[in-house]
C-alpha cells in the first residue's frame, strides 16, 4: 500500500529551489558564526541545486560563493590566531 503521492517534476524543482535559498542563507550566516560547519553545508547544497537545474541559479551561485568565503574567513582567522575558533 502506497500512501504518499509520487514525486513530480514540479516537486523536484521546488526542492532544488529550496536548496539554493538554504545555501545562500547558510553561507551568509556562516560568515558570522559556525563557518567551519555552515560553509561546507552551503557549498554542498548549492552544488546539488546547480547540478539538478534550479530556477534560482543566482541564489545557488551566491550560496556557493558565500560557502567558499566562509572557509576563507576561517582560514584567515586561523592564520592570525593559530586556533580553529575565533571571536570578535
Amino acid at each position: 500500500m502506497h500512501l504518499t503521492a509520487p514525486a513530480t517534476r514540479r516537486t523536484g524543482i521546488r526542492d532544488t529551489d529550496g536548496m539554493a535559498v538554504a545555501s545562500f542563507i547558510l553561507g551568509l550566516l556562516g560568515l558570522l558564526v559556525l563557518n567551519l560547519f555552515l560553509g561546507p553545508i552551503a557549498i554542498v547544497l548549492a552544488s546539488i541545486a546547480l547540478w539538478r537545474g534550479t530556477n534560482r541559479r543566482g541564489r545557488a551561485l551566491l550560496g556557493l560563493g558565500l560557502g567558499i568565503a566562509d572557509l576563507a574567513v576561517l582560514l584567515a582567522f586561523m592564520q592570525v590566531d593559530h586556533t580553529v575558533s575565533w571571536s570578535f
